[in-house]
């Protein structure tokens, strides 16, 4: 059977549980609140291919490329400037890495089906497809893997701190946790009616989209109760301001920080951890997956001497 450059079966699959999996950011924008964006640069397409091989050689499984800014205060991009934006840089890195998935960061489906036939594989929808109607139906007609994330923010309800950067006002919970898992169910099921596979549901728990400090902290905290709703789970916490709260520093100085989160994050299962700063994080998670897995070996291990006693 022939195959299209976009067809994610040509790619290898994760093996969901068996290790954390390390998500590159890729900004083709101006305006990233962590200032990697590519949009400044004189050739945006060998800028964005040359990150792709650093990434991947620093340890990245998986790429995406956003063409929009989703920081507090960003202007918004129709879906014509982002796709002008993304695809050519994805049919590049498509072109020299024919192995590596490629996600595309978008919640127009105008623009994840051009990102899609360009050679991308994933849709990373920060709205969960609540902004456009036609996502759903696309993703379940692609059969791509899909990341829903939870989302109560509002684009023009934010604080703008001239040295940390903006961040979501949170709305008002009634119980938290419980409310945003519900949410993720929802969106979860709202997919599957549409025709999108269980399978290929991934959750994010949307850490600075209208959450406090406190509650983002809570969230990653509680990744396993996300990842009990039966779907792996991908984290984004990745120099976020409020790790730029709790430290004191922005968003360049936010390294260690993330390494914070990356390790609780592995703790707690997470399935796919979305940063900027891969060799780093790459390293923090593949050092804490080490420690869990080898004390969980020993606990079993001491089960069994203990029931053949």
């Amino acid at each position: 059977m022939s195959r299209t450059p976009s067809d994610p079966s040509i790619r290898p699959a994760p093996v969901w549980g068996a290790r954390p999996y390390i998500m590159g950011i890729l900004n083709v924008t101006p305006d990233s609140f962590s200032g990697d964006g590519l949009a400044r640069e004189r050739d945006i397409v060998a800028a964005a291919v040359d990150q792709a091989a650093r990434f991947l050689a620093e340890g990245a499984d998986i790429l995406d490329v956003g063409g929009e800014s989703t920081r507090p205060g960003a202007a918004p991009v129709d879906a014509a400037e982002e796709i002008a934006r993304t695809v050519p840089a994805i049919a590049a890195i498509r072109a020299r890495f024919p192995d590596v998935p490629i996600s595309i960061d978008t919640f127009k489906a105008e623009t994840a089906a051009a990102a899609l036939d360009a050679g991308a594989d994933w849709i990373n929808d920060v709205w969960g497809f609540r902004a456009d109607p036609e996502m759903a139906p696309l993703a379940a007609a692609r059969d791509c893997p899909v990341v829903l994330m939870h989302n109560r923010s509002k684009p023009g309800h934010a604080e703008i701190d001239r040295r940390l950067g903006g961040s979501y006002v949170a709305p008002a919970y009634g119980d938290f946790l419980p409310e945003v898992l519900a949410e993720l169910q929802a969106l979860a099921d709202r997919a599957v009616a549409a025709g999108v596979r269980p399978e290929r549901i991934l959750l994010d728990p949307g850490v600075g989209f209208g959450k406090t400090v406190a509650q983002n902290m809570v969230l990653i905290d509680a990744l396993d109760r996300i990842r009990a709703l039966g779907h792996p789970v991908l984290l984004g916490a990745s120099r976020k301001s409020f790790i730029g709260k709790v430290l004191d520093v922005p968003a360049e100085e936010r390294i260690d920080g993330t390494a914070a989160t990356t390790a609780v994050a592995v703790m707690r299962g997470v399935d796919v951890l979305r940063v900027h700063d891969v060799r780093m994080m790459a390293r923090v998670a593949r050092m804490t997956h080490a420690i869990v897995n080898a004390a969980a070996r020993e606990r079993a291990e001491a089960a069994d001497r203990a029931g053949g006693a």
